[in-house]
């Protein structure tokens, strides 16, 4: 089986290439960072810098390809517009526009459950629920790209799509690389009460997702699935078992969600001022999601596409952190 993985230098991307490649597929990453495309090539990945932003680099890269899968974006919770509607929609656009010159069987794409949520909690939200305004420029460019996809599919495209929530694992570039550094400066406080709950996603699930909408049957087509490892954790009990593995200091200062979120909606101000846009310490958005319950009702994605999440977030955590203490110097101690 010929597969294009777009993204494929980051988290979810470099994860999915080497199990497609290790289960004999014939798979093409595409991705901006040099190094990890050439560590791709070293195990025998065939790899290619490439801009999504480009029709026509994407409209070749989809040629002779039977799947692709669109991992790639632009996930920072802070930035220009303009830079994530052109990686996050009109990338997503020139990816279908790849698909549908060269015929691609499927076209599986990353979405993400940020489109749910606003600046209060919502449990076990379902894939139907009614949408907030989106918090930040992903969620809304993020939704934006759904609704290229919907279009792909009234035309014909075979497209189906999943929404991972807060995916975590060995390789991890966005989660808790931004935590811990935080944690060991001592100076994050508490947000909120300390009881929310969250969903956590561990990588390799995420990945049996993805595998599991390559084969799934024609009435999956056009819809988008809930992806979590359906295990809530409080939060706050989380961290403080990161900072037990670390031996790092255990936040015990707390702010309250109100008291947060108006600091944060100040420092947006101030920071949007700054000519260069630097991303604030917190964000309303970071305040939100680590103060509010955040769950996904995953039923759609066990019913219909036959997922069940195999590895636990306990199993997963003690993945995760072996692989951070095992390769803590080469990222100068953090």
């Amino acid at each position: 089986m010929k597969a294009l993985v777009s993204g494929a230098t980051g988290f979810l991307g470099g994860a999915l290439s080497r199990r497609l490649h290790n289960m004999g597929w014939d798979v093409t990453a595409l991705g901006r960072n040099t190094s990890k495309l050439d560590q791709l090539e070293r195990e025998g990945i065939r790899a290619h810098r490439l801009d999504l932003k480009e029709k026509g680099d994407m409209a070749t890269a989809c040629k002779e390809q039977e799947i692709v899968f669109h991992c790639a974006a632009l996930p920072s919770p802070w930035g220009n517009f303009e830079e994530f509607y052109q990686t996050n929609v009109i990338g997503t656009r020139n990816v279908i526009r790849g698909c549908e010159e060269h015929q691609v069987k499927r076209l599986v794409y990353v979405s993400t459950p940020s489109i749910y949520f606003g600046y209060s909690s919502r449990i076990n939200v379902r894939e139907t629920a009614s949408l907030p305004e989106p918090v930040s420029n992903y969620a809304a460019t993020k939704l934006l790209a759904e609704q290229e996809m919907d279009e792909a599919f009234a035309r014909g495209l075979a497209v189906i799509a999943i929404r991972p929530r807060a995916i975590f694992g060995p390789g991890d570039t966005v989660i808790f690389p931004r935590l811990i550094p935080r944690l060991r400066s001592g100076r994050l406080p508490i947000l909120g009460d300390g009881e929310n709950l969250v969903d956590l996603t561990y990588i390799e699930n995420v990945v049996d997702a993805l595998l599991l909408c390559v084969n799934s049957p024609a009435g999956t087509l056009g819809k988008k699935y809930n992806i979590s490892n359906d295990e809530p954790v409080k939060l706050w009990e989380f961290i403080e078992r990161i900072c037990t593995d670390l031996n790092l200091p255990v936040p015990k200062r707390k702010i309250s969600y109100q008291t947060a979120m108006a600091a944060a909606s100040t420092l947006e101000a101030i920071f949007t001022l700054i000519p260069t846009h630097p991303e604030p310490p917190i964000t309303r958005m970071s305040i939100s999601m680590m103060a509010n319950s955040t769950t996904l009702d995953i039923n759609a994605a066990k019913n219909e596409l036959g997922y069940q999440p195999k590895i636990s977030v306990a199993e997963g955590f003690d993945k995760f952190m072996q692989w951070w203490k095992e390769t803590e110097s080469l990222r100068g101690g953090f």
